[in-house]
């Protein structure tokens, strides 16, 4: 009986980390390590250039230590103790992201994508591999220190940390920057100067300076009623985005909600001739369903694809797909992003696009 205990904590506890591991890989190594970074990371002070190796040690020593749960050398010397360790700092970063934040909404990461859970759902989880560690401490024997050795230990955390690297490679600076702002149209508005009218013109064309005078004050009332041009940091993906009205979508090619966004963004130009002008940038995730995304929605739009974490950089911290924000002149009026609260609303978004500049507030 005690034996067969000791066994399914073993497996339990072996489980827990090996599938902590890998759901943090999932679907794709690199774009789920990334994101991790990004979601995870980013948000505590890593460094850029930290954050990478950090991501993936970390994970390696997930995978090891669910492993080395099965095995016989030193698990009450360095195993179980290493785990519970490593348990602890999670609980106590979870606690303090649930005081920030709340903890009853957002994912934590633990389980990556493919296993949603809230902070205070992961302190219980963790607290509970902690208690089933605490007990597998006090049931097993002590260490044999003449057969335990170390190099299975070593061997084994450095095959899985290896791994980890050869299955997401940290890719160069060079290929993680953006491309360097283009230069822009002038941002500046040129408003009619009615003081440069001559005053002093014959009665016979006074027909005639009326009529200019309407048209000038008619231009001069068009050009007030739209914002002054500003860069939106956007044009070096699409070089006239600051001029006029656009709406920027960032999308991944094989996200549901992605798809979804965009066939209501397709069913509202159809039926919209003033509608902005639709610019889509695109996660470098499976970029070859990029044709299939355009079929399901029902249009082709002008896009770019970015890399993995500068998208993560441009969409904005805490921030998740789809994204789809409203520039006019390059100001930002509106940005939906995520599938809760902030998700794009078409009922919202028309009624936004229709509105003159004067009643938006930005």
């Amino acid at each position: 009986m005690k034996k067969n205990l000791v066994t399914l904590f073993r497996i339990i506890i072996a489980l827990l980390f090996i599938v902590s591991a890998v759901a943090k890989m999932y679907p794709s190594p690199y774009f789920a390590i990334s994101t991790f970074e990004v979601k995870q990371l980013y948000p505590l002070g890593f460094p850029e250039t930290i954050a990478p190796w950090f991501s993936r040690i970390l994970i390696g020593i997930e995978m090891a230590l669910g492993i080395l749960i099965l095995q016989n050398h030193y698990l009450k010397k360095i195993i179980i103790p290493a785990t519970i360790t490593l348990l602890t700092v999670f609980i106590i970063h979870l606690s303090y992201e649930t005081f920030i934040d709340g903890g009853n909404s957002g994912n934590c990461g633990c389980f990556g994508e493919l296993i949603p859970m809230t902070p205070i759902e992961a302190i219980i989880k963790n607290i509970v591999a902690i208690i089933i560690l605490s007990l597998l401490f006090f049931i097993l024997p002590k260490d044999n220190q003449k057969i335990s050795k170390l190099w299975p230990i070593a061997v084994i955390t450095l095959v899985s940390i290896t791994g980890i690297f050869i299955s997401a490679p940290i890719k160069s600076a060079t290929e993680l920057t953006l491309p360097t702002e283009m230069s822009t149209d002038s941002t500046k508005t040129t408003f009619i100067d009615s003081s440069s009218i001559k005053k002093d013109i014959p009665l016979k064309e006074k027909v005639i300076l009326d009529t200019i005078k309407k048209i000038e004050k008619t231009k001069e009332e068009e050009t007030i009623n739209e914002p002054p041009k500003k860069k939106s940091g956007y044009a070096p993906f699409f070089t006239k985005i600051d001029n006029g009205r656009k709406t920027l979508c960032f999308f991944v090619p094989g996200c549901d909600h992605c798809r979804q966004a965009a066939k209501e963004l397709t069913e509202l130009k159809r039926t919209n001739k003033n509608f902005p002008e639709i610019l889509v940038l695109f996660m470098n995730e499976e970029p070859e369903k990029i044709p299939d995304f355009f079929k399901e929605t029902g249009a082709e739009y002008p896009y770019k694809i970015i890399e993995i974490i500068p998208f993560w950089k441009l969409l904005g911290t805490g921030k998740d797909t789809p994204g789809v924000k409203y520039l006019w002149n390059g100001n930002e009026y509106k940005y939906y992003f995520g599938t809760n609260e902030n998700q794009f609303n078409p009922k919202d978004y028309k009624e936004l696009i229709n509105k003159p500049f004067n009643q938006l507030i930005k």
